[in-house]
């Protein structure tokens, strides 16, 4: 069963319940999946790391969007999309926690033999194919300045 299948389980689950705040998140990543999907160019089927990819935008869109509606004291604005982000993030792999994203790039670090700041950009490639989809590229650049520095 592909993600699309169970996203479209769980649009049908949302109606019955009629929740709304979840709905509309569901049918947003339905339409984001579908729109890769048949994009010119691509093959018509979506690889995990895509998946994962498209989910981690609309997250941080939402994230994005809370903050400057937050920012702009509108929380009536701020709450459905933190609620559309929490139902997006049911659907990407776990994310690491600070120690486990500390080992995992110290892990990267020693595997590149990096030891100075000028060599982040060889860590941060290689950190971010590795940790794609398990933490925040803002989290792992941030874990590199620290280890670097």
């Amino acid at each position: 069963m592909t993600l699309l299948d169970i996203i479209t389980e769980a649009i049908k689950k949302a109606m019955l319940a009629k929740d709304k705040a979840r709905l509309e998140a569901l049918r947003g990543i339905k339409k984001e999946l579908l729109e890769a999907k048949t994009a010119k160019g691509t093959s018509g089927e979506l690889t995990d790391e895509a998946v994962t990819a498209i989910l981690q935008k609309m997250v941080k869109q939402r994230k994005d969007s809370s903050e400057i509606y937050t920012a702009q004291n509108r929380p009536d604005l701020a709450e459905p999309e933190i609620e559309q982000m929490k139902v997006i993030q049911e659907y990407l792999p776990a994310q690491l926690t600070p120690g486990e994203l500390e080992n995992a790039v110290k892990h990267i670090i020693a595997e590149t033999g990096a030891s100075s700041m000028k060599e982040m950009g060889k860590v941060m490639g290689l950190a971010t194919k590795q940790l794609a989809g398990k933490a925040e590229g803002r989290a792992i650049s941030e874990m590199v300045k620290k280890l670097l520095a």
